[in-house]
């Protein structure tokens, strides 16, 4: 069966802007689940929502040592899940957390965050993508600003946007230390970019990515038109947003490091098929092709 792409990318010499008009933000109402009916409605014009203590102090000390304990963790030293810093080779990511830490699963899967996604997508969610990202004092490099679903879409096949990222704070994140910045309304338009995508492409963008970042002109339409918004917040608290929201942040010089659990919910209505601008699939540790509901 073809499917109609409806995002076309990475495939013509001109950045196209491409208007939303045939996805739903939100497919949830306010009976579905914990977040209310205004709320709902600003994730739907905005395209992000804020949860201003998603796990209490007891439970997030439990998470930070959690932290730690992989940072440090021996065994991981050579797995490729395991992303570094292209010039300091401090970690910078490690993937499919979930599976790795029992802890950060159990909460993954735990209802403050399955369940706000199952009530945003209006459907049963599995995970296309898990990460802690620890963006180290004095070395954390910046995230040059990106549409996720830009790159779900091009090389993991996610076909239709219809998935919500969800990053919860495990440090403070202040305005100096890199927080993530996103563009309010920006989700209801898709920037296409330019450049074929190579083999292996993978191996370089989680390092600092270059092919499917937007060009400059459709960044300051974008920005022009929607502001920029700063997220800043005590540990404990979360963003959720939508795939296609334009975001990026800031490199860290500051002795503070910023560090975040990051999960990636995808409708099990939106499972992803072959990429629509890639020779091959990215890895099962970065695009998940275990479409297994998650379950409390």
């Amino acid at each position: 069966m073809t499917i109609r792409d409806l995002y076309p990318t990475r495939s013509g010499r001109e950045p196209r802007m491409i208007y939303r008009t045939e996805d739903q933000v939100v497919y949830g109402t306010a009976a579905d689940g914990p977040i209310d009916a205004e709320t709902l409605d600003e994730y739907n014009d905005n395209g992000f929502l804020n949860v201003e203590q998603l796990v209490d102090a007891t439970e997030l000390a439990g998470y930070q040592n959690e932290l730690n304990r992989l940072l440090v963790d021996e065994s991981l030293d050579d797995d490729e899940r395991v992303v570094r810093e292209k010039d300091s080779h401090e970690i910078r990511s490690i993937f499919e957390v979930h599976k790795i830490s029992q802890l950060f699963g159990d909460l993954i899967a735990d209802e403050r965050l399955a369940g706000r996604a199952r009530q945003i997508l209006g459907s049963d969610v599995y995970i296309h993508q898990s990460r802690v990202n620890y963006k180290p004092g004095f070395y954390g490099n910046p995230f040059y600003w990106h549409s996720d679903f830009e790159t779900w879409h091009a090389e993991d096949g996610m076909p239709r946007m219809r998935a919500v990222s969800l990053s919860l704070a495990l440090t403070d994140n202040h305005a100096y230390n890199g927080g993530l910045m996103i563009m309010p309304g920006s989700h209801k338009t898709f920037v296409s970019c330019v450049g074929e995508t190579p083999e292996d492409h993978y191996r370089q963008s989680l390092k600092q990515q270059e092919i499917g970042t937007p060009d400059e002109t459709s960044l300051s339409v974008l920005a022009e038109k929607h502001g920029i918004e700063l997220f800043t917040g005590p540990a404990g608290s979360a963003t959720m947003f939508d795939c296609n929201c334009m975001h990026g942040s800031n490199g860290n010089i500051t002795p503070f490091p910023r560090s975040n659990l990051f999960v990636v919910f995808n409708s099990v209505e939106n499972t992803c098929i072959e990429p629509f601008a890639a020779p091959e699939r990215r890895p099962h540790f970065i695009g998940a092709r275990d479409f297994t509901p998650v379950r409390a």
